[in-house]
């Protein structure tokens, strides 16, 4: 198929496409009218890596996935580069949960702190005027 076809097929543009070769994750076959010509494998190596993108994998971390379908596998993390990317992975998604879960805490207690203060102030005239909401 040309690369129109597979940027249609894959949900994706032909700039894109042309990006993955540059980067060596599409091969550069050419035919002999000299277009570009992909094939089915190559749709698939493109659905691993628009579902990884999906995921939050960066273009580079998609490498083993696609080199592990082009080796024969018949998925993407069938391979142990694969698997080991999947750990990293999981590696930095924790710390950023934790992350989140730190500032989810410091934000709750300024809320509280925030709700108490103006609990404290209810009862001592008439409330400050918010420009803002509620």
């Amino acid at each position: 198929m040309r690369i129109g076809e597979l940027a249609e097929r894959a949900g994706t543009s032909t700039r894109t496409l042309r990006y993955y070769e540059s980067r060596g994750l599409l091969p550069a076959r050419r035919g002999g009218n000299g277009y570009r010509t992909y094939d089915e494998a190559d749709l698939r190596a493109l659905r691993q890596i628009r579902t990884l993108q999906d995921f939050g994998f960066e273009l580079e971390e998609t490498r083993p996935f696609v080199e592990c379908l082009r080796a024969g596998h018949p998925e993407g993390d069938s391979c142990p580069a694969s698997l080991a990317v999947y750990r990293r992975k999981l590696g930095e998604l924790d710390a950023l949960i934790g992350e989140l879960t730190a500032v989810r805490e410091k934000v709750g207690a300024q809320l509280e702190r925030a709700e108490e203060a103006m609990d404290a102030l209810a009862g001592e005239g008439p409330s400050p005027r918010c420009e803002l909401g509620g």
